[in-house]
């Protein structure tokens, strides 16, 4: 099973990383935010996606989600993690800290955010949206990395471009999350759809605007954050391709299963094609 690692470019520069092949995917969605990098790391097969495109140049509200989970299944992966760059709204969360979250509370909007439309439908369970079994082999990684890693917490997920206003921030806080970021949502949902597991490595990188004391967040004082971040993600990523984590089989595997709300031998190609990876397993 290949692994997806959907973050910065930067993410696969790191030791240790032999650059197979770069594959251009053309998706029913449309085209995803770059090529993907095939590259084995420790004896395993890993794809990689820059989220944002090369250079960052797609914002997080315009990137076709659609296209780059597509793309991660067509490239036969069957698990994806998530690099995220987040804002702190918990004292206890500093500017460094990894988190490895459990739940998100979605307030994006405008997103495409299925690829079971009109007139195949499925509703997949997102009571659990991250794959507990990839989430805690990635926290043991972290550990052994060394990296200040809190176990378990709520990501809000923002429409963005813009950072919270004060009040936006306060009122997080007010209802329990954690972290805030732009990109999982859709990201985790479609993945679920895709029956590909599914883990976030938040990567605090600020305080947000609640945090009295601190200064207020911008581009700036999150860029030499996000640096030593990406060195952190990159032991982290050694420690688990390295690490003889064993296979597993859960229920992200076959969301489809109990989510799909259709008989698919009555549709026809023209119906099927959008949706063909996903639903290959069922015909």
């Amino acid at each position: 099973m290949r692994t997806g690692v959907i973050g910065g470019s930067g993410l696969y520069t790191m030791d240790g990383v032999e650059i197979l092949d770069e594959l251009s995917i053309q998706t029913p969605w449309g085209d995803p935010s770059d090529v993907l990098t095939l590259a084995k790391i420790g004896g395993h097969d890993v794809v990689f996606l820059p989220r944002h495109g090369r250079g960052h140049k797609i914002p997080p509200h315009k990137i076709n989600y659609r296209a780059n989970i597509y793309a991660m299944k067509q490239a036969g992966v069957g698990q994806i993690v998530s690099i995220s760059a987040v804002g702190s709204l918990q004292q206890q969360i500093a500017p460094g800290d990894f988190v490895l979250v459990d739940q998100f509370v979605d307030r994006t909007h405008t997103r495409a955010s299925t690829f079971f439309e009109h007139p195949i439908v499925a509703h997949v369970s997102m009571a659990d949206p991250v794959c507990p079994c990839l989430r805690k082999q990635l926290l043991f990684a972290c550990k052994c990395a060394n990296i200040n890693c809190h176990d378990g917490g709520n990501y809000l997920v923002m429409q963005g471009p813009q950072f919270s206003t004060r009040a936006e921030s306060n009122l997080y806080r007010k209802w329990g999350m954690d972290v805030i970021g732009m990109t999982n949502m859709p990201e985790a949902k479609l993945a679920r759809e895709a029956e590909i597991c599914y883990a976030t490595v938040a990567m605090s990188t600020d305080y947000d605007c609640w945090h009295e004391e601190e200064a207020d967040v911008s581009v700036t004082s999150i860029v030499a954050v996000m640096q030593d971040n990406v060195k952190k993600a990159q032991r982290m990523l050694q420690v688990f391709f390295n690490s003889p984590n064993e296979a597993f089989t859960c229920d992200c595997q076959q969301a489809l299963d109990h989510g799909l709300f259709a008989d698919l031998s009555l549709h026809d190609d023209d119906a099927l094609r959008p949706i063909y990876a996903l639903v290959e397993r069922m015909l």
